[in-house]
């Protein structure tokens, strides 16, 4: 079982929420136990009464925490409806251990104890109860309970207060079930629009793709058409004209062939400061602190002018140091092209991990020197139980992308239960300026 720390903020949302019902309604339970030995019931009750009420009382909390687990899971997934057979042992539970305590209130002198035993002995069922009827339904259910509490209270000899008293409690527990429930449904489909934008932003690139090769091609293919048409014309006329004609379509279709190539290369070549820009926009959207720091220029080499060059030479800080924001060191410190493709694609690839395999507050990226290596480290918190391999197909692709350049890669769990991806070029093999 993952530590608190290292559970993503959706999964501790979850288990504050259930051990926060489970409480609830083991101390019902408990509190009923304790009632169920104070001196008026061991000397007045009957002792079968004695004997069996405190087992009931165990039996309802087992089979309470059973539906309640149930229902929460069905409450969370829309749609699903428990059988009967999961409902109605609980239920059973529920109303003999009720019995039991109304029989002891008409045996003994329950007077100021009945209200609290009666309404934790309804606890264990309603809890779950709560959460696999709509709200109507559960109301109306409790208007039912309230009838038979005014038929069955008056026997024992106690007051309609123990009733009102009763009804508060287990319409108070209802509210506050359901409710804790409804907030944790809510981020739960938050999540959920939150994967489904990360996978919206990924067909939207293919759609651009695609319109990008539509417009060059089929413009293209239009006047390639036309003037081969002109050519046979021509051609079956004997006219020398015919031959201008398919040079021309030769012409075309050598620049389609030469713009199809710049639109697939740009769509697979990745610059590092345009991506780390990129990362940290894309991140920013989606509501995560990402710190974006480099020793290098990136804008000298690329020809692209900086807007964030600080003119300080800066080292890596705290990884989580929200403090920092886009530093680039100094010109004269840029990277080849090679290499700022290679790191380029795992800020990238990394980023796309961040938003779809985690559930991430914070981000760091940083990019340095470090003796004869350019360093890059991204590290990010908010690792999912299944998202820390390290060995998913994007990351084998990676691995290739430095090999080409002599660089390595190495991604793992981090400091703190983060997690880490570290890619490693050699200066000296690309021959950087330091």
């Amino acid at each position: 079982m993952k530590s608190w720390s290292g559970r993503s903020g959706l999964a501790k949302v979850d288990l504050y929420t259930r051990v926060t019902a489970y409480m609830l309604m083991w101390s019902a339970v408990l509190v009923l136990g304790m009632l169920l030995l104070v001196r008026p019931v061991r000397h007045e009750a009957p002792l079968l009464l004695v004997v069996a009420a405190p087992l009931l009382a165990l039996a309802n909390g087992v089979l309470g925490h059973r539906l309640l687990r149930r229902a929460m899971d069905a409450y969370l997934k829309p749609g699903t409806v428990l059988p009967p057979r999961e409902v109605l042992p609980a239920a059973a539970a529920g109303a003999a251990t009720a019995g039991a305590v109304l029989l002891e209130a008409a045996t003994a002198d329950l007077a100021e104890l009945l209200p609290g035993m009666l309404g934790a002995a309804l606890v264990p069922f309603l809890a779950g109860h709560c959460l696999m009827h709509r709200v109507r339904t559960v109301a109306l259910h409790q208007a039912l309970l309230a009838g038979a509490l005014l038929v069955l209270v008056p026997l024992t000899g106690q007051s309609i207060v123990t009733v009102l008293i009763v009804l508060f409690v287990t319409g108070w527990l209802a509210v506050t079930v359901r409710l804790s429930l409804w907030v944790l449904g809510v981020v739960f489909e938050l999540r959920e629009a939150r994967d489904v934008q990360a996978r919206l932003a990924v067909a939207e690139e293919r759609l651009r793709f695609g319109r990008d090769l539509h417009d060059i091609l089929g413009r293209n293919l239009s006047v390639i058409a036309l003037k081969s048409e002109l050519a046979v014309r021509l051609a079956r006329r004997e006219r020398p004209e015919a031959v201008d004609q398919m040079i021309e379509v030769q012409r075309i279709a050598q620049e389609s062939q030469r713009e199809v190539r710049e639109v697939v290369r740009g769509y697979r070549e990745a610059d590092l400061r345009v991506e780390l820009e990129g990362a940290r926009g894309v991140l920013d959207a989606a509501g995560i602190d990402c710190s974006v720091e480099s020793a290098f220029d990136f804008g000298v080499e690329s020809g692209v002018e900086s807007a964030f060059d600080s003119g300080v030479e800066s080292g890596v800080e705290s990884a989580f140091n929200p403090g920092v924001d886009f530093a680039f060191g100094p010109p004269g410190t840029g990277l080849p092209y090679e290499i700022r493709s290679a790191l380029g694609w795992v800020v990238r690839e990394t980023t796309t991990n961040v938003l779809r395999h985690g559930d991430a507050r914070r981000c760091a990226i940083a990019v340095r020197a470090e003796e004869d290596t350019v360093l890059l480290t991204v590290e990010n918190d908010g690792v999912r139980e299944d998202g820390g391999s390290g060995a998913g197909t994007g990351l084998l692709g990676l691995r290739e992308r430095l090999a080409a350049v002599g660089g390595t890669l190495e991604a793992g769990p981090g400091d703190g239960g983060t997690f880490l991806v570290t890619a490693r070029v050699p200066l000296a093999r690309a021959g950087v300026r330091r």
